[in-house]
C-alpha cells in the first residue's frame, strides 16, 4: 500500500507505432500536407512526460492550424478521444495537442529548427513518416 508521501508510479501504456491513435494522427497530418513527420518513442526514457511525440511542420500559420484542426477532428471521429490540453490554437508558430500519452507538435520550420525537439530527445527511438 502506498502512503501519501510516496511518488505515484508512472503507468506504462501499451501504445506502439501501430496503435490506432498514432496511425490516425499521422494520417491526419499527411491529409493536410504536413511535412517532415517524425515520431519519437519516449517509452524507455524515465523522465519523459509522454510515451510518444509526433512532430511535423507546415510552411505557414494557416496550414499549421489546418493540420492541428484535422488531427483533433480525425482523432475524435476515429478514436473517440479529445485532447487533454491544446496550446497555440491561434496557430502562430507552434501548436501542441496533448493526448496524455501522445503529444503532437505542429511547428513552422524556423520554430522547429530553433527548439530542435528531435535532438532534445535524442535518446528516443525515432521514426520518419512519409509526407
Amino acid at each position: 500500500m502506498r502512503t501519501s508521501l510516496e511518488a505515484p508510479v508512472k503507468q506504462k501504456s501499451s501504445l506502439t507505432y501501430n496503435s490506432k491513435i498514432i496511425k490516425t494522427i499521422i494520417a491526419a497530418i499527411q491529409d493536410k500536407k504536413g511535412e517532415e513527420i517524425v515520431s519519437l518513442n519516449l517509452k524507455k526514457i524515465p523522465e519523459s512526460i509522454a510515451d510518444f511525440f509526433i512532430v511535423c511542420e507546415a510552411n505557414n500559420p494557416n496550414l499549421l492550424k489546418a493540420i492541428a484542426d484535422n488531427v483533433e477532428k480525425m482523432v475524435h471521429d476515429e478514436c473517440e478521444e479529445k485532447p487533454y490540453h491544446f496550446e497555440g490554437k491561434q496557430g502562430d508558430k507552434w501548436i501542441l495537442i496533448d493526448y496524455v500519452n501522445v503529444v503532437v507538435h505542429c511547428l513552422l520550420p524556423e520554430t522547429r529548427g530553433f527548439y530542435n525537439l528531435e535532438d532534445l530527445w535524442q535518446d528516443a527511438e525515432r521514426k520518419q513518416h512519409d509526407s
